[in-house]
């Protein structure tokens, strides 16, 4: 298979591709085009399909694709133009080589993250995350797979997980550093932050946003969960419930980045940065991998508002 990340300008490409989105156009003469982008495992291309001819079969987004195109380079950015298009067959592609994947091995950071769980002191905190990550076999198997966004950071199979485990070590090393904090609640903010991603979010390859992943949004459906295996632990305590909820819900840190609450515990206000360190990191790496500048500098990025740098003297 001809992967993404290896065409490079002026190849002929004959190959099966997940179509992730589709658009039909018009050019400013008025001939209809389609504006498409195709994805596997290793990355995603746009592409165009000028000529609207006997060649090119129905198909949509989210559908498998055989296509068959030059490249080209376009406005800095590679460019398939197709010639001919058709959707696959059953047994014509393997879905796995369309899911981008963690350099990480799931099962191995499942087990770290269950290291942590079982590290937490407070019996009624560790029943709670219990409740979440050992017992309730179905939504453990949906966190290990899912993405932690739809796209900037962390949006591949096992994303998730590794985006969860990244805050949770920098949590572990905050509580160690600074007394003060209460570790039990840090740590099971870190754990339960981001869980309903896992209903906000459709599974990969084609991720969107579900009905109530618009509606209410993954902190409102993760507290609305809290509540649920709260009642199912006998004696827990409210106050502490309110608290661990506070955490979750003031995990974005500013109302206008979508956070219910502002963080009023010290514990909700570490989460905060280290949630926001971890997603910064792997979108600044991210962004480095896939330049294709020559020198060290990767140009403006809007959501660092400057032109950022590799780190190399």
């Amino acid at each position: 298979m001809q992967f993404i990340e290896t065409i490079r300008e002026g190849d002929e490409v004959v190959e099966h591709y997940l179509c992730s989105s589709k658009q039909v156009l018009k050019t400013r003469a008025g001939k209809t085009y389609y504006s498409v982008r195709f994805q596997d495992k290793t990355g995603t291309i746009e592409g165009k399909i000028w000529d609207l001819n006997d060649g090119i079969g129905h198909f949509e987004a989210g559908d498998y694709v055989k296509i068959d195109g030059s490249v080209v380079t376009f406005q800095g950015g590679l460019q398939l133009n197709v010639r001919r298009v058709r959707k696959c067959q059953e047994g014509e592609y393997n879905p796995i080589d369309y899911v981008p994947m963690s350099d990480y091995n799931v099962d191995d950071m499942y087990e770290e993250l269950i290291g942590f769980i079982e590290s937490v002191e407070d019996t009624y905190i560790k029943q709670l995350l219990e409740k979440f990550f050992i017992e309730d076999k179905e939504l453990a198997n949906r966190f290990k797979a899912h993405g932690a966004a739809k796209s900037v950071h962390h949006n591949y199979y096992g994303g998730l997980l590794e985006h969860t485990l990244g805050i949770l070590r920098t949590c572990d090393f905050l509580a160690k550093s600074y007394s003060e904090v209460n570790r039990d609640v840090l740590i099971a903010g870190a754990l339960l932050h981001d869980i309903a991603k896992t209903e906000e979010m459709t599974e990969l390859p084609m991720v969107e946003y579900t009905d109530s992943g618009q509606l209410l949004g993954h902190i409102i459906i993760a507290v609305e969960w809290i509540n649920e295996k709260v009642a199912q632990i006998s004696g827990f305590p409210k106050p502490l419930a309110t608290i661990i909820k506070h955490v979750v819900l003031a995990h974005h840190g500013e109302l206008e980045y979508g956070s219910p609450k502002k963080p009023a515990v010290l514990e909700a206000i570490l989460l905060h940065y280290a949630d926001n360190i971890d997603a910064k990191v792997k979108t600044f790496s991210t962004i480095m991998g896939q330049s294709e500048e020559e020198d060290d500098w990767a140009g403006y990025q809007r959501l660092f508002e400057t032109n950022i740098r590799k780190t190399r003297y």
